[in-house]
């Protein structure tokens, strides 16, 4: 029993310890204290608040990263040197309390973009965008309904051939009315294939054979240019998805172009409803191929270099956790092919560390874009944020019942659908960027 009794006692004592030890200060700033560290080479950052009676105590090689430590401010600065992985930990009285994993990433640089481009997308396969009824002697009909393709699917491949336009269809139909039988026909439903078979009915007023679907196999639009990177050709634009306004749903990219646009008018926003940029093609030649379609924008490679004549230097990117709350810019078009400059306001931005399209709000603050979109229009989407010398991210949406504020996405979630890797740059151009 009183063995029992003492470690009871004891137990109480170690409880009320930890729960006192875990309210403190110094326990609370090292909880503080993050798992991991993200900077480019020769960038630093500041860990603040960390406890005054702590050490630190560099791990493995020590060449990738230096340290600062401001003892009576409890601050440390590290400063990304080369490309690599360190570790460092925080002890007290000689006991490792908290280890931090430091990462620099070799430096990375793009040309910013704010050109308004024209998008021309062609589908994979042709989009199903709605049903018809088909005047037949025998009542009206809908057999592309019946058969129970629906809304969104794409068509692929009808008896075993592949089906790229809206034209490939016609002798398909034609021939299966004149004898009578069944097209065999492959859809493409949330990424899986079904297969569906239909009859083909007689319309008995155009006296041609029909399948009760309207269908599409291409979609325009405007949007902006967010950046290029010279070495690749990749660039990236818009930053959000293009969907079919009919079917509200992803399109799925066969093969498109991007082209120069010129911004002829603006239909101002208002607060409850979006506004747009209203541009034409300036040229049939294509700046460049759209190869993929995501929630991040529309990706490619570029023909050939452009410039916004505000700022052709390569500049660098940030990382989530680097972008701040306040002042910033966008670049975007007004009038014409003119790039322009504009104030906004970073009002809060997630330090994310997955991706996702919502990283930032931000608020347009500059007096004549206000005056001439009333705010974020459409078309304005893609345009490049700029903080402290750096590509933070894209305007993606506006807010729809405050047309002067909407979301932005960070650039790194771009530059990875992209298909360009930030964090393991080759060896050659580690050096050169770090000399």
């Amino acid at each position: 029993m009183k063995r029992i009794k003492i470690r009871n006692i004891v137990g109480l004592v170690l409880l009320s310890f930890l729960l006192t030890a875990s309210f403190s200060k110094s326990f609370q700033q090292y909880l503080n204290i993050p798992n991991e560290v993200r900077l480019f080479q020769n960038d630093e950052t500041t860990i603040q608040n960390i406890p005054a009676t702590s050490e630190i105590v560099q791990n493995k090689n020590k060449t990738s990263i230096s340290l600062h430590e401001i003892v009576d401010k409890g601050n440390l600065e590290i400063k990304g040197v080369v490309a690599g992985k360190e570790s460092v930990t925080v002890t007290t009285g000689g006991f490792p309390v908290k280890k931090m994993d430091v990462n620099v990433l070799p430096n990375f640089r793009v040309k910013l973009g704010g050109q308004s481009v024209g998008v021309k997308l062609n589908t994979y396969g042709v989009l199903v965008v709605g049903h018809h009824l088909v005047h037949t002697s025998q009542g009206d009909q809908s057999p592309g309904e019946s058969a129970g393709i629906e809304v969104g699917d794409v068509i692929t491949e009808i008896n075993g051939k592949k089906i790229k336009q809206m034209t490939d269809l016609a002798p398909h139909i034609e021939k299966a009315g004149k004898t009578g039988k069944e097209l065999s026909m492959t859809v493409l439903r949330e990424n899986k294939q079904i297969e569906k078979t239909l009859k083909p009915v007689k319309d008995s007023n155009e006296k041609s054979f029909r399948i009760g679907l309207y269908i599409r196999d291409s979609a325009a639009g405007v949007g902006t240019l967010t950046f290029y990177d010279p070495k690749s050709k990749k660039y990236g634009a818009l930053g959000h998805v293009i969907s079919d306004m009919d079917t509200k749903k992803p399109i799925v990219v066969n093969n498109g172009q991007i082209l120069s646009s010129s911004v002829s008018s603006i239909e101002k926003s208002s607060n409850g409803h979006p506004g747009e940029k209203v541009a034409q093609f300036t040229n049939e030649k294509p700046l460049g191929s759209i190869s993929k379609n995501s929630p991040f924008g529309i990706f490619g490679k570029l023909n050939y270099s452009v410039n916004n004549e505000i700022n052709d230097d390569l500049v660098p990117v940030a990382l989530p956790e680097e972008v701040e709350e306040g002042p910033a810019q966008i670049y975007t078009v007004l009038e014409g092919d003119k790039v322009e400059a504009f104030e906004i306001e970073i009002v809060s931005s997630v330090k994310q560390k997955f991706p996702a399209t919502k990283g930032m709000v931000i608020k347009i603050k500059d007096p004549r874009l206000l005056n001439k979109t009333g705010g974020i229009v459409q078309g304005m989407s893609g345009s490049p944020i700029i903080q402290n010398g750096k590509l933070v991210g894209a305007v993606t949406h506006v807010f729809v019942n405050d047309s002067t504020s909407g979301y932005g996405v960070h650039i790194e979630w771009m530059l990875k659908e992209a298909g360009i890797n930030i964090y393991n740059r080759d060896a050659k151009d580690s050096k050169r960027m770090a000399s």
